[in-house]
């Protein structure tokens, strides 16, 4: 008798990870299930644009549904283009140092089962601080709960799961950033607010770190504003250092849904919007910092050292960044970085300054020239792998007069 050995090894590998908390935090019949979900979408709030990340809570549905609703329902008229979803929750019930990954082939919920993706396993399993540890993903109901949503709201997509433990925010960005992917990519953090304070409390703290989560002030936000305060840094990392935004979408807690006001658990829904163009007035800001920095340059012989703090978003992220002074349309100076090393104003205020009396190619700009001078600035955007088999598959992806290219020599 012959064996299909092709069959065996599909069996062999495939390992689903059943549900911990159906029953319990959700309906575990798929059609009570599917009516709740639909209720709690139906009755959310609709919003203009759908994000590039979501964070929502975790809870049992009665309590932090209709929060997660309201960041889920946007994503409606993206459902056909998302292919992938990243959804990083925090360690509840085993110590998990670094960042767990699971080992199974599929994710079970009572909609049916969610293929993992294990191309982005391979791509994310070799970073720092990164490992399979299926015991994470046991009884942990961060991911769980997020699952029958996603099912519900999107077409077919591939799943990365991740448990998020003992993590430095650097370490999950780094992950983060490593599966970003394009429009065909959600991230979706896991995270609930403040825990166990009486309502008035919990409103006072849960308020603040949405204003911190908006901010993208990672470093404000710990265990006591949220259990997902890691996984959460993580993104807000990313989001601060490529100038991203975040909106408040909701804030509530327990007390508002199905609790009662005494010891209440914070809920908060937010959206991440990716920032790709500079407005006309961040513009405008940026060539007068050049300017600024040469004219102090030339009378202090340093450049000037912008506050940060007074500069919002995309001004505030490092970025990438030359300036370049022409005469009479001819080259005066130009210096710059590849690399997004330091904040984009900064970046602007030292390059100015660069090009103008440290470019080895030229004199040091001299105050008569200094009316005479017209000043660009180019910001790059982060650099992409592009991936391609000869030169006419890496011209199509190459934008003329826009995309600039960094070769390495193998």
């Amino acid at each position: 008798m012959s064996i299909n050995s092709n069959i065996r090894l599909t069996e062999i590998s495939r390992q689903v990870k059943q549900p911990a908390v159906a029953g319990s935090f959700y309906p575990s019949d798929s059609d009570e299930l599917t009516q709740i979900l639909q209720q709690l979408l139906e009755s959310a709030t609709k919003q203009n644009s759908p994000p590039k990340a979501i964070l929502a809570p975790h809870a049992g549905y009665i309590y932090s549904g209709p929060v997660a609703a309201n960041a889920y329902a946007s994503l409606y008229p993206v459902r056909e283009k998302i292919q992938k979803v990243i959804l990083l929750g925090p360690a509840h019930r085993v110590y998990v140092k670094g960042i767990a990954l699971s080992s199974a082939s599929h994710f079970a919920t009572p909609l049916g089962e969610i293929e993992v993706d294990k191309t982005l396993i391979r791509k994310v399993s070799n970073l720092p601080g990164v490992e399979v540890f299926d015991e994470a993903f046991s009884q942990e109901h961060s991911l769980e709960v997020h699952l029958p949503f996603l099912q519900i709201v999107l077409n077919k997509f591939t799943l990365l799961p991740v448990v998020v433990g003992d993590a430095s925010p650097e370490m999950v960005a780094t992950l983060i950033e490593s599966v970003w992917g394009d429009e065909d990519t959600l991230i979706v953090i896991s995270t609930d607010l403040s825990h166990f304070h009486d309502y008035q409390t919990a409103n006072q703290i849960d308020n603040r770190t949405a204003e911190y989560i908006k901010q993208l002030n990672y470093e404000k936000v710990g265990p006591k504003q949220a259990c997902g305060c890691r996984p959460v840094s993580g993104l807000l990392k990313i989001a601060k250092d490529y100038g991203h935004e975040i909106s408040v979408v909701d804030v509530r807690n327990s007390g508002d849904t199905a609790g009662n006001h005494d010891r209440v658990v914070g809920y908060g829904s937010f959206m991440l919007y990716e920032k790709q163009n500079l407005s006309i007035d961040e513009k405008k800001q940026l060539l007068d910092i050049a300017n600024r920095s040469i004219e102090y340059g030339l009378e202090n012989g340093t450049p000037l050292k912008p506050d940060v703090s007074e500069y919002p978003g995309l001004l505030s992220a490092n970025r990438g960044v030359f300036v370049t002074l022409e005469i009479d349309h001819q080259l005066r100076g130009c210096i710059g970085n590849l690399e997004p090393v330091s904040p984009l104003v900064t970046s602007v205020a030292m390059n100015a300054f660069n090009a103008a009396f440290n470019d080895p190619r030229f004199q040091k700009l001299q105050a008569n020239e200094f009316n005479q001078c017209e000043i660009s600035i180019s910001v790059l955007t982060p650099r992409q792998e592009i991936k391609f088999l000869d030169d006419e598959s890496l011209l199509e992806q190459l934008i003329q007069g826009t995309d600039g290219l960094i070769i390495h020599k193998a």
